[in-house]
């Protein structure tokens, strides 16, 4: 039996600039984080002359090209284990479409799986770029490349997006102190809106190919909200960061009149009264969660909590995707 595990992510700066349409002429930007919310490989070599795949819904195939669920598929296509036979199973601590990256997290914990039962050693970065090759290339998915690489690379993570595609990947330099600080003080709500990343990346992706000059200026701007949040980060300014937050927020919901709504407008002003510092909407919008930097976290929870919000409690997670 083989186990993988991959980490789910939240975004800390400059979101939205690791898309092709907008990297390929501008060069793009952002920190992302690892969390220990993961998802989960389970795969074993089977005695009959079949695939079996268990997520959602459950599947057995004679012929690799029945396979229904496409990321399972060009995976299994791309690892040339059309005749390896075998039984496979994904598990999430967090369901779908909420934000935090499960697709590409998804695609790596199985990649990762599917190169051990061949006795592969796979570097991180090899690992990633086979993740963005199925969802990018052969799926023709209209995201970009942060959730493959955090969930590979793991940690707090710095990712500089080069004209030619290429990822430079730096942890980002942050004392013990604004790291423990940075942990204790972010939270997350799950709002209960779950939303298609896809539909909302679309938009950004297409306005972005054309040069729309709103779109092209807004993720300059991020861009450059993410380099900010690096130099708070490495001061230490955690309160520099949280108003960093809020300024973003506001650009990102300019992106698409999909990214927010009104109950989760609301929500985030009364958070805002009630013990945030800064806070924005985690993932491509319209769902998901919301993530707060909190200078009073009890008053915040007790609110939250008061208007029918879950808290999901978190912690960074530093190792990347890996078999157990």
């Amino acid at each position: 039996m083989i186990i993988s595990r991959s980490p789910l992510r939240i975004s800390l700066g400059g979101g939205g600039t690791d898309l092709p349409s907008y990297y390929k002429e501008n060069e793009g930007f952002l920190i992302s984080a690892a969390i220990d919310k993961y998802v989960y490989i389970t795969l074993h070599k089977t005695f009959e002359k079949e695939i079996i795949l268990k997520y959602s819904q459950m599947e057995k195939v004679k012929d690799v090209e029945e396979i229904r669920h496409p990321i399972f598929r060009e995976a299994i296509k791309m690892l040339h284990m059309e005749d390896y036979p075998m039984e496979i199973c994904s598990m999430a601590d967090i369901p779908g479409g909420t934000g935090l990256g499960s697709s590409s997290t998804f695609t790596t914990a199985l990649l990762k799986a599917l190169h051990a039962a061949r006795g592969d050693i796979v570097s991180t970065r090899t690992l990633a770029e086979e993740a963005c090759e199925i969802e990018m290339n052969r799926l023709g998915e209209p995201i970009g490349k942060q959730d493959q690489y955090i969930a590979a690379y793991g940690g707090i993570t710095c990712m500089d997006f080069h004209k030619d595609g290429y990822v430079w990947v730096d942890p980002l330099n942050i004392s013990q102190e604004t790291f423990y600080n940075l942990e204790d003080n972010l939270i997350l709500f799950f709002t209960g809106f779950t939303h298609s990343a896809g539909n909302i990346l679309k938009e950004q992706n297409e306005a972005s190919k054309k040069g729309t000059g709103d779109m092209i200026q807004n993720l300059h701007f991020v861009k450059e909200l993410g380099r900010k949040s690096k130099e708070a980060f490495e001061r230490g300014d955690l309160e520099a960061f949280a108003n960093i937050m809020n300024i973003h927020w506001e650009y990102k919901k300019k992106r698409s009149g999909g990214m927010s709504n009104p109950k989760i407008d609301e929500w985030y002003e009364l958070a805002r009264k009630n013990g945030a510092a800064g806070g924005k909407l985690i993932g491509a919008g319209g769902g998901g969660f919301l993530m707060f930097y909190a200078n009073d976290k009890q008053k915040l929870r007790r609110v939250m909590k008061a208007v029918g919000l879950e808290e999901v409690r978190f912690r960074f997670e530093m190792e990347g995707t890996k078999i157990l």
